[in-house]
């Protein structure tokens, strides 16, 4: 991704700076970008200018998820998506209580006892002399309790410790968090660049499924790797507007949610003389009768996002929300929606 190569250098240019905020879109590498700061930080290559080399002995041991100075905070939930553990040089830390998490659904909250976890480890001597580098990502994931023990940390880290907070929302950390780090901001690719990494990647009309992603080129990415690609998405308005369920067979209802979301907010931007965001112009063939009818539709959905992690019988919801889309686009307001969500 080359919009993050300048991010280890702009790091290494904060040469004071033992806690760090990096805040950014996740769909735009925000855990990849501290990934490479991290590394950057145990590189042991001479050049400083060239860490991360990818060549060192300390490189080797990070692309295996070895390293010994490194531990990288998540919650279990995303943990589990990510393939592995809360910490690399710090498994044992979390080994206490595994049995007992297993007993329970996976937390989305990063909590005090692994931020305790991390402080312990992170006051130990660095095995390889560098550095010791703890990874909290997303810290907007800490409660208020994990939050406040990290904050002596923050103010006062043992010798050679560095702590990389990385947060899509820095507004929600404690102000006394954001106040001890020093802030980086990751800011977005440039269409032309994200569309050449993804045209990379193997997507064909990579500018439609950027525009689907709001222009996060990870995001699209990962449209693409869930079977969604341009033609699919350009066909999306169409097939959903005729009632065609199987538009989005397969698909789980946070993400019909999402797109039809997307679709309202296309439709309004049409209702009133606008261009499309989300869609090509091309996809829609009929025009919304009523923009009154789309924000009351679109009122609908905000509230149903608040609670789309409620067990729905997903098959029903879809359904409904496909209905609430045709009657919406015809000018009748999708009162359904406020069933939905009560």
């Amino acid at each position: 991704m080359p919009w993050l190569r300048p991010l280890p250098q702009q790091a290494r240019a904060m040469a004071q700076a033992h806690a760090l905020l990096l805040h950014g879109a996740t769909g735009d590498g925000l855990f990849e970008g501290a990934q490479a700061i991290a590394r950057s930080w145990l590189c042991e290559a001479e050049d400083a200018a060239a860490r991360p080399c990818g060549r060192c002995a300390a490189c080797h041991l990070l692309q295996g998820g070895l390293h010994p100075d490194l531990f990288r905070l998540f919650p279990e939930a995303l943990r589990q998506s990510l393939g592995g553990s809360a910490a690399e040089g710090g498994e044992a830390a979390e080994s206490e209580g595994t049995t007992k998490a297993a007993k329970r659904k996976p937390s989305r909250q990063i909590r005090i006892d692994e931020v305790r976890a991390a402080i312990d480890w992170v006051a130990t001597t660095s095995a390889r002399g560098r550095a010791k580098v703890v990874l909290i990502y997303p810290a907007e994931a800490m409660n208020l309790q994990a939050a406040s023990a990290l904050l002596k940390t923050l103010e006062e880290p043992p010798r050679g410790a560095r702590l990389l907070l990385a947060a899509a929302q820095p507004a929600q950390l404690l102000p006394t968090v954001r106040s001890r780090c020093q802030v980086l901001r990751l800011p977005p690719p440039a269409a032309e660049a994200a569309r050449q990494w993804l045209a990379g990647q193997g997507l064909a009309q990579p500018e439609v499924l950027l525009a689907a992603a709001s222009g996060r080129p990870l995001e699209a990415a990962a449209l693409a790797a869930a079977g969604i690609d341009a033609a699919r998405w350009q066909a999306l308005p169409a097939a959903v507007l005729a009632g065609q369920a199987q538009a989005v067979a397969g698909w789980p209802a946070a993400q019909v949610l999402d797109a039809l979301q997307k679709l309202c907010h296309d439709g309004l931007a049409l209702a009133l003389g606008a261009a499309p965001r989300f869609f090509p112009a091309a996809a829609f063939s009929v025009r919304p009768a009523s923009a009154a009818a789309l924000a009351a539709w679109s009122r609908g959905l905000n509230r149903l996002a608040r609670q789309i992690e409620h067990p729905w019988s997903e098959p029903l919801l879809i359904d409904a929300l496909l209905l609430q889309a045709r009657e919406a686009w015809k000018g009748r307001s999708a009162e359904a929606s406020d069933t939905l969500a009560a």
